[in-house]
């Protein structure tokens, strides 16, 4: 392992950890070395996470929260910070979709992925900045979207709420990187996890052939959860000290 790529010593904690480009994270980081600090609703994925971490000889703990409640987001901080050490990496991953146009949105909808995709985004990073600040270091690596850049037919209220974590990123950045903290955000494409196959059945398609074409880009293939977190890594370590406020997509050519 490269010395940019090791994060031995540091402290990660990771939202939406039990599942998806979360928990390929979770693995990932704990690999490179870092203590992680899995986060999620789902009691049994996360604590799966953990024992998976465990078994391959990492440091791992599993900590149940809804991070879309300031609350729990300051017990997550707190409770990592005793039991693993000052958090270094934070990864909000958390997301959840809603597939369909304005007029097939409720409210209950708008506000779920509002309070999920962004406010979680922005709880945590509240909750972990007092910390990095104080030790003039830290990395704050959010999960948006391609569709933060670009608009997607029936998703508007997930494409607003990526829209919003990406201009979430550059404000943290501005605001933080004279204290020594980069915040940065990855936008992948589809990419095959849980929630890819949950918009097939959204949307009444047949998943075979909503994954068929979701492949429909250059590289000619979705993205696989190992790769999205190959780049939040990345973005975590020391080989991307220089870089800030910036958004990485990860989508096989998809917006090109």
């Amino acid at each position: 392992m490269s010395e940019d790529a090791d994060l031995t010593g540091r402290v990660a904690v990771v939202t939406g950890g039990a599942s998806g480009i979360g928990r390929a994270t979770c693995l990932l980081l704990a690999r490179r070395g870092a203590r992680v600090a899995v986060v999620d609703l789902d009691r049994d994925g996360g604590a799966a996470v953990a024992t998976e971490i465990a078994a391959e000889g990492g440091e791992a703990l599993f900590f149940p929260a809804d991070v879309s409640r300031s609350e729990d987001c300051g017990s997550v901080v707190g409770e990592t910070e005793r039991a693993l050490g000052p958090i270094g990496v934070l990864v909000n991953a958390a997301g959840v979709i809603h597939r369909g146009s304005a007029l097939e949105t409720t409210d209950e909808d708008w506000e779920r992925l509002m309070a999920v995709n962004v406010g979680a985004a922005f709880r945590m990073a509240r909750a972990v900045l007092p910390g990095m600040i104080a030790r003039g270091r830290g990395a704050v690596v959010n999960v948006a979207s391609g569709w933060g850049l670009v608009g997607g037919p029936r998703a508007a209220a997930y494409c607003a709420s990526k829209g919003a974590v990406v201009q979430l990123t550059r404000a943290l950045a501005i605001d933080h990187g004279p204290d020594g903290v980069r915040v940065t955000c990855v936008c992948p494409g589809d990419t095959d996890t849980p929630m890819l196959r949950q918009e097939a059945r959204e949307l009444g398609e047949d998943e075979a052939a909503f994954l068929a074409g979701a492949a429909d880009r250059p590289l000619g293939r979705v993205g696989c959860p190992e790769e999205v977190a190959e780049a939040i890594a990345w973005l975590a370590g020391e080989g991307a000290s220089f870089v800030t406020g910036t958004c990485l997509v990860v989508d096989g050519g998809g917006l090109a």
